[in-house]
């Protein structure tokens, strides 16, 4: 992952360039005061090169840190040297000459915090201090060591901690600057997590992150551990309604799914507890007195989805068996909401994907084959009058040209159409239909009718591609005269038939086979039904149903 690196610190060596030219001159006129004496301006000359070293070489990997180690070095040599030097012309006692030159050292330890080099900090630290202890001890006046006298060891131990702690609240200060201004960088963030999604996907059982493999696989443990003659998960779908991930049973069951009835499923979704009732969940059964028994996904907060169990048998859960599979349940909630969330990521990718495509098609292929056709019509133009082979040639390549082109243009709107999130899946099929229609000129025929509750995005969007499929097959396969197009939703149920009165099924050419199994494909992809059949008297039916119980017609 990248590190963004705030502008104040990228430049800080170059604007403390002013703060070392004053220090300089400061420890230069403090160094000749205490002193009294030219020779020991060779120190501040020394230091001076240091500190051009280390501003020139600032940003580099190696030479930055060699310069501000070269500062460091000067400094404690020259402290030692200057002190021994006060003491011998009496100006200044006791090694308080140290003074004129450590408040440089302040410069390189505050640079490398700025740069967020705190091992770098506390190296040049203890640096520091074994070169004002070694050299202390070396040299003398008197033949007293400079290391004896109070006033040497007590400015080196003051300035050693305030540099120490103007590194630390340099280094604090630069870490707030750089969260307050460091711009967002949504892309790197969905890269990180993307990644961490992949490498977890990797690891999952069977390496899915399918919510409908995942409710499945839930099921079949909680069968295991308690009796269960219906069962099925649930999750949210919007609209106040439950979509029915999975079922388990002899027969598929119309499960209650709305939120606001007087329902175990509704307590369980409310309360986050598990629930147990004497009548059925379902609206489909005859009524006879059963054991219900409702478990909440719970993740954090939020309820991600429900366990709906049945067993036709009365007082079949008490409440010990009830904790034991609550604990079975309990895992899957976050199974689950990560399979749900990927899901809907990548939904959203594969509709950027389909634009994307959509968008190259149109400007390359699309925009070259027009040209073409100009090209052609110029040909035709430059033609005598009458017309000969040549021309005939040319006409029947322009119109085969005209016919691509109108081919890429139902395959851009294709590409293009997805289900509006305010208008529903109904509206969107509707749109291709009435699109398609008027293009090849068939007469189409609706009939609509959809609940406000809403099917998960990624299952209207396989909806609507197999819609799409099904009345591309009767534009362009099965030369109809009329397409009959049916929809109905009625979350957790839908069904979509698309019926023409063109050619039989098997007279149909071998892309429009091909079509025929990526709806079959589709469809098992959202665990639906694919019927295909023929229409009396002429033409096919292609008709794919969601859900235990077909809805009504």
């Amino acid at each position: 992952m990248y590190t963004t690196i705030p502008v104040t610190t990228r430049r800080a060596p170059y604007q403390l360039l002013a703060v070392r030219v004053v220090l300089l001159a400061i420890v230069t006129g403090v160094t000749l005061l205490v002193t009294q004496e030219l020779r020991t301006l060779w120190w501040a000359v020394l230091l001076a090169a240091a500190a051009t070293f280390a501003v020139l070489t600032s940003r580099h990997r190696w030479l930055g840190p060699t310069g501000r180690l070269a500062e460091v070095l000067v400094v404690g040599l020259a402290t030692s040297a200057v002190a021994a030097a006060a003491d011998q012309a009496g100006t200044v006692t006791m090694g308080f000459g140290a003074y004129a030159v450590l408040p440089y050292l302040a410069v390189p330890l505050v640079v490398a915090g700025l740069q967020r080099r705190d091992v770098e900090a506390l190296l040049l630290l203890l640096v520091t201090a074994v070169v004002l202890t070694t050299a202390g001890a070396v040299t003398s006046v008197d033949g007293e060591p400079q290391l004896a006298q109070y006033g040497y060891i007590g400015a080196c131990g003051q300035w050693l901690l305030l540099a120490a702690l103007g590194t630390v609240a340099t280094g604090a200060l630069q870490r707030v600057i750089q969260a307050e201004h460091t711009p967002p960088q949504p892309y790197a963030e969905a890269t990180r997590l993307l990644t961490q999604l992949r490498s977890v996907a990797r690891q999952l059982p069977g390496a899915t992150l399918d919510p409908g493999g995942i409710a499945e696989h839930l099921l079949d443990e909680v069968r295991v551990e308690v009796p269960v003659d219906r069962a099925a998960v649930l999750t949210a779908s919007g609209g106040g309604r439950l979509v029915v991930l999975a079922q388990g049973g002899a027969d598929r069951v119309d499960w209650e799914t709305t939120l606001d009835a007087d329902s175990a499923i509704a307590d369980a979704w409310a309360s986050q507890q598990p629930q147990t009732e004497s009548r059925s969940q379902t609206r489909s059964h005859p009524g006879e007195e059963v054991s219900a028994l409702v478990l909440p996904l719970v993740s954090g907060v939020r309820t991600i989805g429900l366990v709906a169990l049945e067993t036709d048998a009365p007082h079949a859960y008490p409440s010990a068996l009830v904790e034991r599979v609550a604990t079975v349940v309990a895992p899957a909630a976050l199974r689950l909401e990560a399979a749900l969330l990927f899901d809907e990521v990548r939904s959203l990718a594969t509709n950027e994907e389909r634009q994307r495509l959509a968008r190259e098609i149109h400007d390359g292929v699309a925009q070259e084959l027009v040209m073409v056709g100009y090209g052609l019509d110029n040909a035709l133009a430059a033609l005598p009058d009458g017309g000969d082979e040549a021309g005939e040639e040319l006409r029947t390549l322009r119109a085969e040209v005209t016919r691509v082109v109108t081919e890429l243009r139902m395959s851009l709107f294709e590409l293009r159409s997805e289900v509006d999130r305010h208008g529903g899946l109904a509206a969107a099929i509707a749109d291709y239909a009435r699109t398609v229609g008027s293009s090849a000129g068939l007469r189409v025929h609706m009939s609509l009718d959809e609940s406000s509750a809403r099917l998960p995005a990624a299952t209207e969007a396989e909806l609507l591609r197999i819609a799409q499929e099904a009345i591309t097959n009767a534009r362009k396969h099965a030369g109809a005269a009329n397409l009959w197009v049916a929809c109905t939703v009625d979350p957790p149920m839908a069904q979509v038939v698309v019926s023409d009165d063109g050619q039989g099924i098997t007279d149909q050419q071998p892309d429009g086979r091909y079509g025929l199994a990526i709806m079959a494909e589709r469809a098992e992809r959202i665990r639906g039904r694919l019927e295909i059949k023929p229409r009396h008297p002429s033409g096919t039916t292609v008709a794919v149903v969601l859900g235990g119980r077909e809805p009504a017609r």
